[in-house]
């Protein structure tokens, strides 16, 4: 397996894990990251977090992560890097989410060294 579907198979395994936290053990995802309003929200982010792991895993899996798959997994991982930051930063969400600031970086950076 290349480096590149190496992390497309992280990648994937960590977004479906933590997409699919809340949408299964609420009770501990609120404990770890602060009580949500509206937690139908969370879910449908969830959920589509989720959906972008599965499609991750299953292109490093079978080994045919294309450049559609690359932006997929960078454009994830920039998007959520750049909601955790604006939205901690501005007290809106909890601090703990610089936390996972720091893995989206890590993987944007990742995936932005195998697409150039």
């Amino acid at each position: 397996m290349s480096t590149t579907e190496t992390l497309s198979v992280i990648h994937g395994m960590f977004n479906l894990s933590t997409g699919l936290w809340p949408v299964f053990h609420r009770r501990s995802f609120e404990a770890v990251t602060g009580p949500k309003k509206d937690f139908w929200l969370v879910r449908t982010v969830g959920l589509l977090i989720a959906v972008s792991g599965l499609a991750l895993t299953l292109a490093g899996g079978r080994r045919r992560v294309t450049p559609e798959i690359c932006v997929l997994g960078g454009g994830v991982a920039g998007s959520l890097l750049a909601v955790d930051l604006i939205y901690s930063g501005c007290g809106r969400i909890s601090r703990i989410y610089l936390a996972d600031a720091a893995v989206e970086a890590a993987l944007t950076a990742a995936w932005l060294k195998r697409s150039w």
